[in-house]
């Protein structure tokens, strides 16, 4: 039988490991279809698992095109899913055309959904700062058919940033 401080010995370890390191969310809902979740708008009750890797956001290796998880800005207990479109110094025109171009400032970026329709993200609250930023989005881990790296890219807005080279 193993002695109980043996394991709580460990319990520090784990709770480093989770919070530095790697752990493990469900995504609900449509905003991030297709990426994750597809089907979701036809009815489906499938959610994909992710692996949430973390060490990015500790070291500030922030990139275009990643999909992150951020604490949201409207509810500080919602943790949501979307992809890093703009970081700082770089120009975006927000998706529905009608507003000015909006520079992102220093210590912000710019997220979106990759859905067109189910997404509340930059073009409702604009820039947000990286420190709402929890975990970057390495892979989906379940269902089993669906196991795959989640692929970094611009989604749906490639054509309305103008990239700060300087960055």
């Amino acid at each position: 039988m193993m002695d109980i401080s043996g394991i709580l010995a460990w319990i520090p370890v784990g709770i480093c490991f989770t919070k530095y390191g790697y752990s493990i969310a469900t995504i609900t809902g449509g905003s991030m279809e297709p990426t994750f979740n597809p089907g979701h708008t036809r009815g489906s009750s499938d959610k994909d698992t992710v692996l949430l890797e973390k060490w990015s956001v500790v070291l500030r290796r922030f990139r275009r095109g990643q999909v992150v998880t951020l604490w949201s800005p409207n509810d500080p207990y919602l943790l949501t899913a979307k992809r890093i479109i703009a970081l700082q110094g770089d120009v975006v025109q927000p998706a529905d055309g009608s507003s000015d171009p909006i520079r992102i400032p220093r210590g912000h970026c710019w997220v979106e959904g990759d859905s067109n329709e189910k997404t509340r993200d930059s073009n409702v609250y604009g820039p947000i700062p990286l420190a709402l930023i929890n975990a970057r989005v390495s892979h989906i881990v379940w269902p089993m058919r669906r196991i795959r790296a989640v692929v970094n890219s611009h989604g749906k807005a490639e054509d309305r940033v103008l990239i700060n080279e300087g960055k």
